[in-house]
C-alpha cells in the first residue's frame, strides 16, 4: 500500500483533535473578579456626587467644543485672508 506520509499524517492529525477542549463559556463562569484589577470600585457614588462629576464633564466638554469652533473660525478666516 502506497499511501505515502500523506495519509499517516492526517491520522495524527485526527488523534490531535480528539483531546478535550475546555468551552469558553466554562472559563467566563469560573472567572472571578478580584479588587486588584484597575475597574474595581468598592465604594459607591451617591446620587449628589453622580450628579456634580455629570456637570463637571459636561462643563468640560462645552469648554473643549468652544475651543474647537473658535479654532476653526480662526483658521478659516486665515485661510480667506491668504485665498
Amino acid at each position: 500500500m502506497g499511501f505515502g506520509g500523506s495519509v499517516a499524517a492526517m491520522i495524527a492529525s485526527l488523534k490531535a483533535n480528539k483531546r478535550t477542549r475546555v468551552s469558553t463559556f466554562d472559563k467566563i463562569k469560573d472567572f472571578k473578579k478580584s479588587s486588584k484589577t484597575e475597574l474595581y470600585f468598592k465604594k459607591k457614588a451617591s446620587p449628589l456626587e453622580l450628579k456634580k462629576i455629570r456637570d463637571k464633564l459636561q462643563k468640560e466638554n462645552d469648554a473643549n467644543f468652544k475651543r474647537k469652533i473658535l479654532f476653526l473660525i480662526t483658521l478659516l478666516i486665515i485661510l480667506l485672508f491668504l485665498i
